[in-house]
């Protein structure tokens, strides 16, 4: 691989715009730098939430969910290229019904809350939401694959799962929307 990074400040990017991989120059405001900022920002938070206390198998299967993302990045970097495979996408589909299978059957919406690391979870899918408008977005100017958009929508749901795992992993629960709640703060006024 080499010394691919030898020099960080380049100062090609004063002007307003940003190298892509295959060696052509587009708009840092492009609509596919930023999906690939999205994209980035969202493995920064997998990150994040990786220091957090967890079961090792889920460490492990997050630390491949990264190195996915950096192929998707990596997709988006490059026009016309093909890194984000059926596989992957289907491998996320496993995760999910893995660890939705033994959690209880959800009657009321919840609130992103709960311990720190199911909170960060919920950051990861919120990211994870911009990431896909912005790739749909993306789409609708270039011709983009598929199986970005399909690979950031499963991700988004696994994030939801993973959050209320993670709430059990701590010793808690899913923190529940209280419909009533609001009912009862406007008799109080």
């Amino acid at each position: 691989m080499g010394n691919r990074l030898s020099k960080i400040a380049t100062r090609t990017g004063d002007d307003g715009s940003t190298g892509l991989g295959d060696g052509s120059r587009t708009g840092k405001d492009s609509a596919r730098i930023a999906a690939l900022g999205d994209v980035d920002e969202l493995n920064s938070f997998v990150g994040l939430l990786l220091c957090e206390d967890m079961p090792p198998a889920l460490r492990e299967e997050l630390v491949t969910i990264q190195h996915d993302l950096f192929d998707l990045g990596g997709e988006l970097c490059i026009p016309g290229y093909q890194l984000i495979t059926d596989e992957q996408v289907a491998r996320l589909d496993e995760l999910l019904a893995k660890y939705n299978a033994d959690l209880p059957m959800l009657k009321e919406f919840i609130l992103p809350a709960g311990s720190r690391a199911a909170s960060l979870a919920h950051v990861c899918r919120t990211v994870c939401r911009r990431a896909e408008r912005s790739i749909v977005a993306l789409a609708k100017s270039e011709t983009i694959n598929a199986q970005p958009r399909q690979y950031v929508n499963r991700l988004s749901d696994l994030m939801f799962v993973l959050a209320r795992v993670l709430n059990r992993f701590a010793g808690g629960s899913d923190v529940l929307w209280q419909h009533e709640r609001k009912r009862g703060l406007e008799s109080a006024s």
